[in-house]
């Protein structure tokens, strides 16, 4: 459980951070110069962190829900890692990001950015996202093992018999209380 909790919340973490550093870096022509341009992982695709916020929330349901709420919450734990490591690693190369910057930038709509690099962030980004899918896997496999939240504060919906209060006639506040019940305190 420990292992679980601790890959999960370790590839959430390295999922968010890497999907905001620089992706890619490229140049876009300018008049008779050209223009530096990069694009965040944010930019070029933010499925890798909204999944990672949904396996974040999905972590910490595990923990909360019990019996067949448990095994449908750690396969969308297991899926979100999945998905957002298939989302990294799909627009690791891609260039739309910058082009539509390079568009932008320009004021020209055919403008499309030279010299392009990408870094390894998109990979990062999708390590971060296996580290929360094999969370998920260690959750649908031995998830039904682990303790749940204690059931201490539910109610089983019947309705509670309610006892009498005992009233000392030599206490003053008791016989107060007796009224405020709606009881007869010289009884």
């Amino acid at each position: 459980m420990a292992v679980a909790l601790l890959l999960g919340a370790l590839g959430a973490t390295v999922v968010l951070l890497a999907s905001g550093r620089v992706w890619a870096r490229g140049t876009a022509a300018v008049g008779g110069g050209s223009l530096p341009l990069t694009a965040d992982g944010r930019a070029v695709t933010g499925l890798p962190a909204a999944l990672a916020i949904v396996g974040l929330a999905a972590l910490v349901a595990v923990f909360a829900v019990r019996g067949r709420s448990r095994l449908l919450v750690s396969g969308l734990l297991a899926l979100s890692g999945l998905g957002a490591a298939l989302a990294a690693v799909l627009a690791a190369d891609d260039r739309q990001a910058l082009d539509a910057q390079a568009a932008r930038t320009t004021a020209d709509t055919a403008a499309r950015v030279g010299a392009l690099t990408h870094t390894a962030w998109p990979y990062v980004t999708a390590a971060g996202a296996a580290l929360i899918l094999v969370a998920g896997l260690l959750a649908l496999r031995f998830g039904r093992s682990w303790p749940a939240m204690g059931g201490r504060y539910e109610r089983d919906g019947s309705p509670r018999p309610r006892r009498a209060a005992v009233v000392d006639p030599d206490r003053p506040e008791d016989l107060w209380k007796a009224l405020d019940r709606g009881e007869d305190p010289t009884r």
